[in-house]
């Protein structure tokens, strides 16, 4: 099933972005950086991608739903995290979590319900007024309402933080800033917005001089497009700077900086996502659709350690999960269950499948924890398999 907004919303929707768009482009000579363009579509209070009405998270295509993210697909995501959620706030001697960007409110709902008492108070950093009901209706439907009434919302960085913090599906969603190289110079790639009175599209891509670099040498192919990610990045300086105790663990897809600038992937990993398909053009459908880039965990890490932070490890998502006790999630076999009960068995074992598989979310899916103030040097979700080596 094709997702699809009502033509006249969609229309309203797009011609009321654009309209931002030409404001701030004004200011700017006609032309914004595609870091300050992604901020605006995705951004926009009302608007924005994440800001607007429309449904992102879902298993399904014929949900109206966008993509799908782990927890969506099985509760034994959020259990397995749980796990190590625990572990870390034992070691920190802390009792608070901390969520940024929580979706649909479904990772909230699984750690919450299985930290019981090891959690005194839940706290979702989230920006979108749409989202953070969503979440709160959510928790409430799952959980009740007392649980419910044991998170607090905050549409900004806290001054202090005591606590463990998770991030699922994140980092991806910060503006990146956009390089291409043309063999003997980099630029900047941004976006040109026309006025309402001018020739041709209203968008399209332009490319200014620019002293910015990738992080790494090369060599670089001529015409490679690719980002560097300097939010993300300043986010962990941020958070390191408001940690004054606790951990913190990242889950997101992407590579280390010598796969990511890899001479080879010349088209860079910027990516658009709507009714379940992926496409690379972030200048059409505005604030319809998401618009993402993989995570460089090199200049993550690098980020939280030159802050103060201790690097507690990196893996795949496969390895976490199953470290932090995946598998002894699932409901055994029984051969005498009643044919509902195993269908919801199977259900959970190709959910988890997808999580682990090399070629779904396994490989591809990476997670990297911090810690301050507190020895946690033997985190279970990277006890096997630690890729900090490579980073």
């Amino acid at each position: 099933m094709q997702h699809e907004e009502p033509v006249s919303v969609a229309a309203d929707l797009q011609d009321r972005l654009l309209a931002r768009l030409r404001d701030a482009a004004r200011d700017s000579g006609g032309w914004l950086p595609f870091d300050r363009f992604m901020a605006l579509v995705l951004y926009t209070p009302g608007l924005g991608y994440y800001a607007n009405a429309g449904r992102k998270f879902g298993a399904l295509p014929g949900s109206g739903s966008d993509f799908v993210t782990a927890p969506e697909l099985t509760p034994l995501f959020g259990r397995a995290l749980s796990r190590q959620v625990r572990q870390a706030l034992v070691a920190t001697a802390t009792a608070e979590v901390w969520e940024f960007g929580a979706g649909s409110g479904a990772l909230a709902a699984h750690l919450l319900g299985a930290l019981g008492g090891a959690c005194n108070a839940y706290h979702i950093v989230e920006l979108s007024g749409v989202l953070r009901e969503r979440q709160r209706e959510r928790i409430a439907r799952e959980l009740g309402e007392a649980q419910a009434a044991r998170v607090t919302w905050h549409d900004e960085l806290p001054r202090d933080i005591r606590g463990v913090v998770v991030g699922n599906e994140v980092l991806d969603a910060m503006p990146v800033q956009l390089l291409h190289f043309d063999g003997q110079d980099w630029w900047e790639r941004g976006v040109a917005v026309a006025q309402p009175a001018a020739d041709g599209p209203a968008l399209q891509w332009a490319d200014r001089p620019t002293p910015l670099r990738p992080p790494v040498e090369g060599p670089f192919v001529p015409g490679t497009v690719t980002e560097i990610h300097p939010q993300a990045e300043a986010f962990i300086r941020t958070l390191a700077g408001r940690m004054t105790r606790g951990a913190a663990f990242f889950i997101d897809y992407g590579f280390p900086e010598t796969e990511y600038y890899h001479p080879q992937r010349t088209g860079g990993t910027l990516m658009c996502h709507r009714g379940h398909q992926a496409d690379p053009d972030p200048l059409s459908a505005l604030g319809l659709k998401d618009i993402t880039s993989h995570v460089n965990f090199t200049g993550i890490a690098l980020a939280g350690q030159d802050s103060g932070l201790d690097v507690l490890g990196y893996t795949t998502q496969a390895r976490f999960l199953l470290n932090c006790g995946l598998l002894d999630l699932l409901p055994p076999a029984d051969p005498d269950a009643p044919a509902a009960a195993e269908a919801e068995r199977l259900k959970s074992v190709a959910a988890v499948q997808k999580l682990v598989a090399e070629h779904e979310m396994g490989e591809l899916f990476k997670v990297i924890g911090f810690s301050r103030g507190a020895e946690l040097a033997d985190a279970m979700g990277f006890a096997v398999g630690d890729r900090s080596h490579r980073l």
